[in-house]
């Protein structure tokens, strides 16, 4: 297929000072969760999205010195020579596909605690650092400032030896401290670098001077700056203080790539706000600068991406989530495979896994995280090991994951879904309030199943055991699913709740099957994802008085890892919902229900005409333990192989639902290995010869 030409104009070189991006799309810095804990995982992962066509590829923050360490977090480091290799690794991987590779350097200053050196936290006036350590950082003077400098350029100077293409001075999501100079409640200093707006943009306005001058015309010079902090006149705002920075240091850098701060603001799942939802934040800067401008919106629309540019909004379509969903995302649009396309759904389970200190992953794309220790690539799966039959029962998102990607490897497949519509959990939870955009986790894949001759798909059709002993299919994945649990069974109740095999008890399978309970409605999250806060939004909306009550501090307390919690307690708020925080569900009663308090147990009953109970999930595995609990029925039909994959085998997110389909897939016709992925350790004991 050849590009359609309306896109020619995303193909257009940019330059970016001595340096020429082959094309407009930019992978903007982005965590994930390798850095130098993981090199080798993340030299591969960014080296994939060069192959798949991203004309920069960036680092994630990386650290100048010991007193901007940020322990735990698993990100990079340029502290001395000793961090050059890894970092070089990443710049070849990128350079192979004929990319340019950009680093990102930073001081977090007060969100930098220093747990692992030890230092002393810096900041331009007296604070204590992010979160609730024990710890301050100190108000830095005219030697620190000086030593400021001098870290960061010997980290611009290192970065050079390592290979960079583009080195990018940080003042964006309130974790640098060029930006934190800027911002009047953070800087109360009197001297040069205090006071005026002038003065506080001094430092920003040095480090990016200092770069320039000590790589000449070796690389390009970013500025990334926030132009809105979405505070109002309290923080930093687009259309004043964010507008005169620009136009103070514009032909100073060689590119701006701008957004909005804090991260929260800057990665705004889909669930709370559209595509592009930037742009009335950034739009004025290619107004102020001739400088190229890049920026970002979780643009995954050829289309809108086009009228960025040629309505003078944007130079270069800037990434991180939709470059993670689909590495590929440049090159389908180059050739002209814009159905192919793997939309991120703006899920932020990528944030949340960085969150909690481990390789990320992706909704979308089960690849992620895996590039280097198991080699999977997001768009290659080796051919067939053999002519066994698939037959994939259940077509959620596990199913449908290990149906296209078995069929993608060239074997037979046959997927048997029980209802009338494929998607499992994800064709329910797309239509509750704001989740639409995860239709897309079926959408991609049923249109890949439809154009592949080799599967058959068959809804409606709920197979029995006997009927999949007659199938005479070799290999078999069970992947039926899970149910919510009635009984209130869960993180603070390892007991049933009393009361709890009532009929004023739903689950949220039963709000997403259509039941509007009777209110007052208590909604119990015991779960602490997503689904409580939605269904008490989908039941506010259906005109019931709904309260809310979880055993945590605030409403679905695991979403702060996906940057949603706070906005999902305002919108509750908003609704008049009511919250019980602190609260176990102690008995459900007739038109009543009872909390306890986790603190002191001390009891009190609210109205409750239904309960509905988001707690935990059973698996719907009655068909795979019929099937495994005779093996010799097994070997009789020439069933090789019986896997349960997705929520059937363990529920969980939808993410990993996907992983394990596709694990499955990948697998097929492989001996498995106690321990199925390379090693960062194994590989540096192999050097050392070790028995």
């Amino acid at each position: 297929m050849s590009r359609d030409p309306r896109y020619d104009i995303l193909f257009e070189p940019v330059e970016i000072g001595p340096v020429t991006a082959r094309n407009r799309f930019y992978q903007v810095p982005h965590c994930n969760g390798m850095g130098r804990t993981f090199p080798s995982s993340m030299a591969a992962m960014r080296g994939v999205k060069a192959e798949g066509g991203w004309a920069v590829v960036s680092t994630e923050q990386i650290d100048i010195h010991p007193s901007a360490d940020i322990t735990g977090a698993t990100e990079g480091r340029l502290w001395s020579d000793q961090d050059i290799p890894y970092l070089a690794r990443m710049c070849d991987a990128v350079h192979e596909h004929g990319s340019l590779a950009l680093i990102e350097l930073t001081h977090n200053g007060k969100s930098a605690p220093a747990a692992y050196s030890r230092e002393v936290p810096l900041f331009p006036s007296h604070i204590p650092v992010v979160g609730n350590a024990p710890v301050q950082a100190r108000a830095m003077d005219r030697t620190d400032i000086r030593n400021y400098r001098r870290w960061h350029l010997d980290a611009v100077k290192r970065a050079r030896r390592a290979g960079f293409d583009i080195v990018c001075c940080y003042a964006a999501h309130n974790l640098s401290l060029a930006g934190q100079f800027m911002l009047p409640r953070y800087n109360r200093r009197t001297d040069e670098y205090g006071g005026s707006l002038e003065n506080r943009v001094r430092l920003f306005r040095e480090i990016i001077e200092d770069a320039k001058e000590a790589v000449g015309d070796t690389m390009g010079v970013v500025a990334r700056f926030a132009v809105d902090e979405r505070r109002g006149a309290e923080g930093m705002e687009f259309d004043k203080e964010g507008r005169e920075i620009v136009e103070m240091l514009a032909e100073l850098p060689d590119l701006w790539d701008v957004n909005v701060a804090e991260w929260v603001n800057d990665s705004i799942t889909s669930r709370f706000a559209e595509e592009g939802f930037q742009e009335p934040f950034i739009s004025f800067v290619k107004q102020v600068t001739t400088k190229p401008v890049v920026g970002v919106g979780r643009y995954t629309t050829p289309d809108r991406m086009v009228s960025l540019v040629k309505n003078g909004v944007l130079d270069m379509i800037g990434a991180a989530r939709p470059s993670i969903a689909d590495p590929f995302l440049p090159r389908k649009i180059e050739e002209g495979r814009i159905e192919d396309l793997r939309e991120c759904i703006g899920c932020n389970i990528c944030v949340g896994w960085d969150h909690m200190l481990s390789p990320m992953r992706c909704t979308q794309n089960p690849t992620k995280g895996e590039e280097w220790r198991k080699g999977w690539h997001p768009e290659r799966i080796p051919r067939k090991a053999g002519d066994d039959k698939v037959l994939v029962i259940g077509a959620g998102p596990a199913g449908l994951e290990a149906a296209c990607a078995a069929g993608q490897r060239g074997y037979d497949v046959t997927l048997a879904e029980a209802a009338e519509e494929l998607g499992g959990r994800v064709a329910r939870e797309s239509r509750l309030p704001g989740l639409s955009a995860w239709g897309r986790v079926q959408d991609y894949r049923v249109h890949q199943i439809r154009q592949m001759v080799n599967v058959e798909v068959f809804p409606a059709s709920r197979l029995t055991a006997g009927q999949v002993l007659e199938f005479g299919a070799d290999r078999v994945a069970v992947a039926t699913g899970a149910r919510w649990r009635k009984d209130g069974f869960g993180r603070a109740h390892q007991f049933p709740i009393p009361g709890a095999d009532g009929a004023c008890v739903l689950t949220p399978d039963d709000i997403m099957s259509g039941v509007v309970p009777e209110g007052p409605v208590l909604v119990y999250d015991d779960d602490h994802y997503y689904m409580g806060g939605v269904i008490a939004e989908k039941l506010r909306g259906d005109g019931v008085e709904v309260t809310l009550a979880t055993p945590d501090p605030v409403v679905s307390s695991w979403t702060d890892f996906t940057l949603e919690q706070h906005r999902i307690q305002a919108r509750l708020i908003e609704l008049d919902v009511g919250i019980e925080v602190n609260a176990r569900l102690a008995a459900v009663g007739d038109s009543v229900a009872t909390l306890a308090c986790v603190f002191t147990g001390r009891h009190r009953e609210v109205a409750a005409a239904s309960i509905v109970m988001v707690t935990s999930r059973l698996p719907d595995d009655a068909l795979y333990r019929e099937l495994a609990g005779n093996a010799e029925r097994l070997c009789d039909a020439g069933i090789a192989s019986l896997h349960r994959i997705g929520d059937c085998h363990g529920p969980a997110t939808i993410a990993a639902a996907v992983y394990e389909g596709h694990r499955f897939a990948r697998e097929l016709g492989a001996e498995p290995a106690d321990i199925p992925f390379k090693r960062e350790l194994t590989e540096l004991a192999a050097e050392f010869a070790l028995p």
